[in-house]
Order: structure tokens, then C-alpha cells, then sequence
């Protein structure tokens, strides 16, 4: 898309509960795009919990049409799960299936663009484990991870792990953003 202005970074995760940590932390980085001049969108909750995906399958969900059509208009991405039981959870993969519905798109899939990947998961051996396993998944629907990806322990005595985090989320935010500006 070249050099823009105000680029559209769209967070995508998090789970059906909208207070989640996924969800916030996905919240935060787009608070920090925002400051920074991007436009933004959140996708979470009830705007990622679709049907199960089938392939060949067409859906006339509003929700997964709206989906389909925000990653469209997406100059970067951040994804980010909870780590269930050591990868990433069924809703936030679900959704990434839908992103087949952009296979014949100009621009296939997620190709070309930055994308920032957040985990978080009550320990650190799921919350890498996860990161892992979206990385996996991002670079199969041909999508740039950013070189650092966040894993965020969650689990008890870990004191305010989104604090804790926030360095790290702001330089993610800030490689997708120098990815957009090259």
C-alpha cells in the first residue's frame, strides 16, 4: 500500500470474555498505535466468535462478513491469544480460518503486512508455547511477524503482568509502525 498517513492496525484475539487479559493487552497496543497517529480497530469477544470454520463452506454472519472485511483494510495486525493447554485457543485459531475468505484477494491472506503477536497463559511455558504456535500460523497465511513477539505470564503472584509488559507491546507496536513507514 506504499507510504500512508494514518495506517489502519487491527488487534484480533482475546477470548469470549471482553476483560480478558488477551483482550486488554490486545486493547493497550492499540491505544499506543493510536497515540502514535494509526487508526485502529479491535476484533474480540463476540466480533471473533464465529461458527465453526469449514472450508468451501458460506456463512451470511454479519459478524464474519464485518471480519473479513476489517482485515481487508488492515495495514498491520496484532494477533493474541490465551495459551489453552499449550497453543493457542480454539476461538482466536477459528478465526484465523475465516481469513481463507481473502485467498483470492489481491493481496492473499496476510501477505505482506506486519503483524505483532501477543500470548499470555498462566505460566510461561504456555504463553511461549503459544507465541510459538501463532507465530506458526501467521507465517502460513503469509503474513511478517514482527521480530519480537510478547508472552505475558499471567499466572498467580505475577503482580500486574500487563504493566510489566507494556515496554515490550510498545516496541512491538513500534516495529509494525516501521515496517508501514519503509
Amino acid at each position: 500500500r506504499g507510504r500512508m498517513s494514518k495506517p489502519h492496525i487491527v488487534a484480533l484475539g482475546g477470548t469470549s470474555r471482553p476483560e480478558s487479559a488477551t483482550g486488554r493487552a490486545l486493547a493497550h497496543c492499540l491505544a499506543l498505535a493510536e497515540a502514535k497517529g494509526a487508526r485502529v480497530t479491535l476484533l474480540t469477544g463476540e466480533a471473533i466468535n464465529f461458527p465453526h470454520y469449514e472450508l468451501g463452506c458460506n456463512t451470511d454472519d454479519p459478524r464474519v462478513a464485518h471480519f473479513v472485511s476489517v482485515l481487508r483494510d488492515a495495514d498491520g495486525l496484532i494477533v493474541g491469544s490465551p495459551g489453552y493447554h499449550g497453543s493457542l485457543s480454539g476461538m482466536v485459531k477459528n478465526a484465523l480460518d475465516y481469513a481463507e475468505q481473502l485467498r483470492g484477494d489481491a493481496r492473499p491472506y496476510f501477505d505482506g503486512i506486519p503483524v505483532g503477536l501477543v500470548a499470555t497463559a498462566g505460566g510461561w511455558q504456555a504463553a511461549v508455547s503459544t507465541l510459538v504456535a501463532l507465530r506458526t500460523v501467521i507465517h502460513a497465511l503469509r503474513g511478517w511477524p514482527t521480530p519480537l513477539g510478547v508472552a505475558i505470564n499471567t499466572g498467580p503472584g505475577t503482580g500486574d503482568a500487563l504493566a510489566e509488559a507494556s515496554p515490550q507491546l510498545g516496541i512491538m507496536v513500534d516495529q509494525i509502525l516501521g515496517f508501514l513507514r519503509r
